[in-house]
């Protein structure tokens, strides 16, 4: 195999929603050990771009190449599998039920990862003195580090985190800080939404800005 990197480069993404453009004409190229922080104010297609690299939402025009090294030499020009990235959107998905092991236990079924997982998920996020709360005693921030924690349960390439940092004290930012500078120097790719910047080591800012004149398509 040659000394190929994983790489994600989009060029030209046009995207609507609801019958408005969201995106528009947007490129980047994201590479390993360099995050991409998106800025930009509310509305202006943050979270919309994640979800298109997530494949959840269809591009109007554009092109979106994931370059993964353990397809082969020639990887395909495509957007990324399902299997090879981690989605942590707005919602947590905490049941309150649920325990915070019983949640991580789940997640390390579901991307059948070892149940060893879920011991370095608890400790990665400073968990594991909740590790038997159910999710109804979690605060807000102890629920985000939860639903962050499941990134740590199975290594895939890319990561999209959308606003990781709400409801985050100063001590959790810098665990995810930390997450995310780790996952780029194993030779991941990480794509952050924040309206503040994290400070992340190395991180490069995309900012997104709104249209000058909108309008349905």
């Amino acid at each position: 195999m040659s000394a190929q990197r994983f790489e994600l480069k989009a060029s030209g993404l046009v995207c609507a929603r609801g019958g408005r453009v969201v995106l528009d004409n947007v490129s980047f190229t994201a590479r390993p050990g360099a995050p991409l922080v998106i800025t930009g104010p509310n509305g202006v297609g943050k979270s919309t771009l994640l979800r298109v690299v997530a494949g959840f939402l269809p591009l109007i025009r554009g092109r979106l190449v994931f370059t993964d090294p353990f397809f082969g030499e020639a990887a395909p020009p495509a957007p990324p599998e399902p299997s090879r990235l981690h989605y942590v959107g707005h919602r947590d998905g905490i049941k309150p039920a649920l325990s915070v092991r019983d949640h991580l236990a789940f997640w390390a079924r579901y991307m059948d990862a070892e149940a060893s997982s879920v011991e370095r998920a608890l400790e990665g996020f400073a968990l594991t003195r909740l590790a038997d709360l159910p999710g109804a005693v979690l605060s807000a921030g102890q629920q985000r580090r939860v639903a962050l924690a499941r990134v740590l349960l199975a290594w895939r390439p890319l990561w999209l985190l959308d606003e990781p940092s709400v409801s985050l004290d100063t001590a959790a930012r810098a665990i995810l800080r930390r997450a995310i500078a780790d996952h780029g120097a194993q030779g991941g790719i990480a794509l952050v939404t924040s309206h503040d910047s994290l400070h992340i080591p190395g991180s490069v800012e995309v900012v997104l800005r709104a249209r000058a004149h909108e309008g349905a398509l």
